[in-house]
């Protein structure tokens, strides 16, 4: 059995996964900031990194997930100095800002519930972690590597390169980031003008502020992962998560802040998935593409034909490699509505067939066909390779979809009931569960007709509860009966209510 491969961003090479501690595996995905509701693009990473979480429990590690909750405001480097996001959309709202992160907070809880991802082990506030980043930011400034100006504390980059390898993650020269960095305001605080900040002086008119041995301020960003990957995972842990965008500066600032703390990198695998665009184009509020998950859910978006569920686009983010750009078009998510349907279809299929065999309704296994039994098994046991193969669930569902055919001739005759051995019909029964819902994390979805026929039961049900309430007792099992002539079995409760099921 080969070993599990992952690519890592740091060393630009794919590498055998070795973790400090065997058997355990401690792993840190940035999340989060709650200023609004989640959008597409905070679709990928999460479910990406739940897929990696459960493949990594299949494996049998014992894994913490860290995924934190950037609620302190979000200070951007790139964007205008001292903004707070949290701070801003409060106003607008008029809501306390902890009252407006709470809803938000709720509300891509929601979305991660939708898309079926499990819940990290720890999920940490950069809010309930100030204590944490004051006690980092004064440990910099001891070492020598951060100055304060104006009770505002900055990461002396520069001096940091001269010693150190800044900007080996994301690939970016210090001297080209000299050239690029654009003129902001406050810039004529910093010693240089690619230094970035660990903790800023709050205005008068900033919300969110906390007392600190600077003054009254608030964290930058970059500080607060930082300070949280290393309480809950220590100095050193083994994965590090997050999107392309992220690979600078935040987590180029965050191996800078780590090292002079802790006296190494923090991670020893970083692992980010690609970015989204939209009918080819970069996802953003400048753009007008920016889709909100409820959006995606409803259909209620001008670039959106119909409603998306969650299950078809975790199904149409699995189709790609996750360090693959993926494009998403009406064409291509129908096409994975369709996929998704075809597939799910015939695990059903395979799980009766399977239960018929237990109940001895199949043939004895005398007569299995060895060429058919020995390409299901294989392409089975390449599942495992593809995964190992730095995550490939492209690759896994692909073979997946090879295995549609057979399942339905099976079923439909095509293929003789016994030219699968029973064995094999089990592991495949056996891959195709581990697979689709214990490692891609899909489930059923009810369909369109599926709610129809509950309306209408519950409608029915209805009409016989009025009915036996008159003593129209005629027309209540008339109802009974015909139902059962068609398959569905009426079962009165004790409570009072009603239930059915499929004969």
């Amino acid at each position: 059995m080969s070993q599990l491969k992952v690519h890592n961003s740091y060393t630009r090479q794919k590498e055998v996964f070795t973790p400090l501690t065997a058997g355990h595996v401690g792993m840190y995905v940035c999340g989060p900031t709650v200023s609004g509701e989640s959008h597409l693009g905070h679709a990928r990473p999460t479910i990406t990194f739940d897929f990696i979480y459960r493949y990594l429990l299949h494996l049998g590690y014992k894994v913490r997930y860290v995924r934190n909750i950037t609620d302190a405001g979000h200070f951007e480097e790139e964007g205008r100095e001292a903004e707070d996001k949290i701070s801003k959309k409060a106003v607008l709202e008029k809501l306390e800002p902890m009252e407006l992160v709470q809803k938000y907070t709720n509300l891509f809880h929601w979305a991660m519930r939708q898309f079926n991802n499990l819940n990290p082990s720890i999920e940490p506030t950069a809010t309930g972690h100030i204590v944490e980043q004051i006690g980092m930011i004064e440990t910099i400034i001891r070492e020598g590597y951060a100055y304060v100006v104006n009770g505002s504390v900055y990461f002396d980059v520069k001096k940091y390169a001269a010693q150190y390898p800044y900007g080996k993650l994301s690939g970016r020269v210090l001297d080209d980031l000299l050239e690029t960095t654009r003129d902001l305001e406050g810039q004529e605080e910093k010693r240089n003008r690619q230094d970035f900040a660990l903790w800023k002086a709050a205005p008068p008119e900033h919300i969110m502020r906390w007392q600190s041995p600077w003054g009254e301020g608030f964290p930058g960003w970059h500080i607060e992962c930082s300070a949280m990957s290393t309480k809950y995972l220590g100095t050193e842990f083994d994965i590090h998560g997050g999107g392309m965008d992220l690979m600078f500066p935040h987590h180029e600032s965050e191996i800078a802040q780590s090292t002079i703390c802790n006296h190494r990198v923090p991670a020893r695998y970083w692992i980010h998935n690609n970015m989204i665009t939209i009918n080819g184009k970069k996802m953003g509020k400048a753009y007008g593409n920016q889709i909100r998950l409820s959006e995606m859910f409803t259909g209620k978006h001008p670039l959106l034909q119909q409603a998306y569920s969650p299950m078809t686009i975790r199904f149409f983010i699995l189709q790609t490699h996750y360090r693959s750009t993926l494009d998403f078009s009406n064409e291509a998510l129908q096409a994975a509505e369709k996929g998704l349907k075809r597939l799910w279809e015939a695990y059903d299929l395979l799980k009766k067939l399977v239960a018929d065999e237990g109940e001895g309704n199949g043939s004895p296994a005398t007569t299995a066909d060895p060429a058919l039994d020995d390409k299901v098994t294989k392409q089975l046991r390449e599942m495992d390779e593809f995964m190992k193969d730095d995550f490939n669930t492209a690759k896994v569902l692909a073979n997946l979809f090879e295995l549609v055919p057979v399942i339905n001739s099976l079923k439909g005759g095509q293929i003789r009931r016994d030219a699968l051995s029973p064995a094999t019909l089990q592991l495949m029964k056996r891959y195709f569960t581990d697979y689709i819902e214990n490692i891609l994390g899909l489930k059923g979805e009810s369909t369109g007709d599926d709610q129809k026929l509950s309306g209408v039961m519950e409608l029915l049900i209805d009409i016989r509860r009025d009915a036996r309430s008159k003593k129209d007792y005629s027309t209540s099992d008339k109802i009974r009966n015909q139902l059962l002539q068609l398959g569905i079995v009426l079962k009165d409760e004790k409570d009072g209510g009603v239930s059915y099921t499929f004969a």
